[in-house]
């Protein structure tokens, strides 16, 4: 249960520095008062019942109508704090990684033999036999 507990925290904490980290950006398109389309990365499409522009020689700009149609931005950015330059390590932090890697490398190499360093001794020799003297014996 305690593994199961771990592994949900860790995946909700991967989520949570994804997700506050990655920017995007909303776009509404409205027509008068209601909104014809949402686009969540892409530019919302138009409904077609926008006014053309106006074009500078036109006789009187001031007749111009405004269209009714509006665009709506909505933009979050991201953080980008947790970017770190590993081209900027001063002498011991490049001290450290450099030790770390050695022995974690060395750490996962197997010995070709299993050796006991007290394989080539006799025991000691018992003097007094323990279980006798305390009045201990096994059934």
């Amino acid at each position: 249960m305690k593994k199961g507990f771990h592994k949900i925290v860790s995946v909700l904490m991967a989520f949570v520095v994804m997700f506050t980290t990655m920017s995007f950006t909303v776009d509404m398109h409205y027509c008068g008062e209601s909104m014809v389309d949402f686009s969540l990365f892409a530019k919302a499409e138009s409904c077609g019942m926008e006014k053309d522009q106006p074009v500078e020689s036109c006789e009187n700009p001031s007749m111009t109508d405004k269209s009714c149609c509006s665009d709506q931005q909505i933009v979050k950015e991201g953080s980008d704090d947790l970017k770190t330059a590993f081209h900027q390590l001063n002498l011991e932090q490049q001290t450290f990684v450099a030790t770390f890697f050695y022995t974690y490398i060395n750490l996962f190499e197997g010995l070709d033999e299993n050796i006991v360093p007290f394989k080539h001794y006799s025991p000691p020799f018992i003097e007094r036999d323990i279980q006798k003297l305390h009045e201990t014996y096994l059934i």
